[in-house]
Parts: structure tokens; sequence; C-alpha cells
């Protein structure tokens, strides 16, 4: 292998083509144009003796060989990077570019839109890119440097990421205002809430949550008479049915607020869910993410 011919630009296009799997999306990640990128792929194959990428269904997809790299390259390139750049400044005021942030749905109707209104007014110029993701996608996106932080729920910190406790949520039940089980003479029990068919959001296509594992420890089971993977349709359904969803206090509040639901704690203890701030070490102390990570705490201190 002749790595007279590596530069660190070189790398820097194999870390976005990795992450980005697209050419296109690379260049504009670069600021370079699509045929820039291309050669420089070439180049790479040639220099590597590997073709990186290859076509699949849906895009690229990594060789092994990328796959391999994928993780000591972005190390490497972010160290490089954080020896080169010194104490870089970050002016909100001034500054442009995207915060990337993933999120459970149920965070995304709740966190997502007091903190872009608090993003507008402190740094006009940056803009938000939020996506969808489950425990282990969003775990995936950090370490493959695809977003800045994630939201959500862990079992235990994973490493090379680092995690702060933002909010414990207790569970609550949601349906429409003139429901059954609001009747005079109906107990709101645990046994009146399952004997209703249930709502069920779950991003991985499932049809059991969060929820359903907790009613197991007491075994007890409830019916899924529909299953959804976001909350787009659940306020509909909810308000022209007697089907009942059960979500976290956050996402009960917007349904209760925005969609005039009604919402009840869950009638038995399950405990509650968790949400932790996560991200990769390698931004500890990145000014831009440290300020991001202030603006979250300040939204769920607010809450």
């Amino acid at each position: 292998m002749d790595l007279g011919n590596v530069d660190f630009n070189l790398l820097k296009v194999l870390d976005a083509l990795i992450s980005e799997r697209n050419v296109t999306r690379a260049g504009v990640r670069l600021g370079r144009s699509q045929p820039a990128v291309s050669n420089a792929l070439d180049k790479l194959r040639k220099i590597l003796g590997d073709d990186l990428l290859v076509r699949g269904p849906n895009g690229f997809i990594l060789t092994p060989r990328a796959e391999a790299i994928r993780t000591p390259l972005r190390e490497a390139i972010g160290l490089a990077e954080s020896c080169l750049a010194g104490e870089a400044q970050f002016n909100p005021a001034t500054a442009t570019g995207v915060f990337r942030l993933s999120t459970p749905d149920r965070l995304s109707i709740a966190v997502v839109p007091p903190l872009f209104d608090r993003l507008r007014k402190l740094t006009p110029n940056m803009s938000l890119q939020v996506l969808t993701a489950d425990r282990k996608q969003a775990l995936d996106l950090l370490n493959q440097d695809r977003t800045d932080i994630a939201l959500g729920w862990l079992d235990e910190k994973p490493g090379r990421l680092n995690a702060e406790f933002m909010l414990a949520e207790k569970l609550f039940c949601v349906f429409r205002r003139d429901h059954p089980i609001l009747k005079r003479g109906v107990k709101f029990d645990i046994a009146a809430v399952l004997s209703f068919p249930h709502v069920i959001v779950s991003a991985t296509g499932n049809r059991v949550a969060i929820f359903d594992d907790l009613l197991l420890r007491h075994r007890l089971r409830r019916k899924a008479l529909v299953a959804v993977s976001n909350f787009t349709a659940v306020p509909h359904l909810l308000a022209r049915s007697d089907m009942i969803g059960v979500f976290t206090e956050l996402a009960s509040s917007v349904f209760e607020r925005s969609f005039k639901l009604a919402k009840r704690a869950v009638p038995i203890n399950v405990g509650k869910i968790s949400t932790n701030m996560v991200w990769h070490h390698r931004n500890d102390s990145d000014r831009k993410h440290v300020w991001l990570r202030r603006q979250i705490k300040a939204v769920y201190e607010a809450f």
C-alpha cells in the first residue's frame, strides 16, 4: 500500500462517504462537488485496494474493509481536528451550520418545539436536523458521527459515549374526553384500562412497547388494536374510538393540551421512564456541542 498518496483531505472524504453513504450528501457536507468526491473515492479505492462502498438496493453499502476502519478513522480525524483547531470559538449569534439530534418520537413532539424556539432566538443562522431513532439506532448514529446528541432511555452507558440524566417520567393513559372509562360508577383501575383496546407506538414496528414489558412484570397484557411507528395518527385514532394509549408524561401533556384529549396516570406501579442526553466523548469540550447541551438542559429544566 502506497501511503504517500494519502493526504488528510482524502481521509475526510472517506469519513464523509462512510457516514453519508451517498456521494452527493458527502459533497454537501464537505463543500465539494459530486465529481470531486467521486474522483477522491476512485483514488481511495486504488490506494486501499478495496471498493469501500458498493451499490445496494437503497444506495451504497460498506464493504467489510470500510466497516472495519469506520470508527478508528472517525476518531483519528476528530483527534487531528481538535489538535489543529485549538480552542475553537463558537458565537451563537453568528454561527452557521446544523445541529443534529436524534430522539424517540415521544420526545420529538414534546422537546423539539421548545428547543427550536430557543435555538431560533439565540442562534438564528443555525439549522436543526432531528432524526427519529430507537436506542440502538441512536447510539449507532453517534458512533458514526451522524448526530451530535441523542435523547432517550438507556439501559447502561455504552463505551465511548457520555450521558447525563434529564428527566424521569411517569406513564399516563390517554383517551378521548368522553371515553366510557370516565363514566360515573366506572372504577379507573388497571383492569378497566386493559379492558379496552390500545394503540401502540413502536419505532421498530413491533406490536409491543415499553409499557408491555412493564405489564409483564405484573403478569398482565393488553390488546393492541392498532400499532404505528410514530405519533402522527395517534391523536386522531384516539379521538374517534374507544382505544387507549399509554405514553410518557411529556407526550401525554402535548396530547391533552394540543388535541383536547384526556389523560390519567396509569393506575398501577410500573415505575418511571428515564431520559438521558447522550453524546460521543470526542465532543466533550467542543464549544458548539457544549453550548447545545446547555440549551437542551434549559428546555428540560423548564418542564
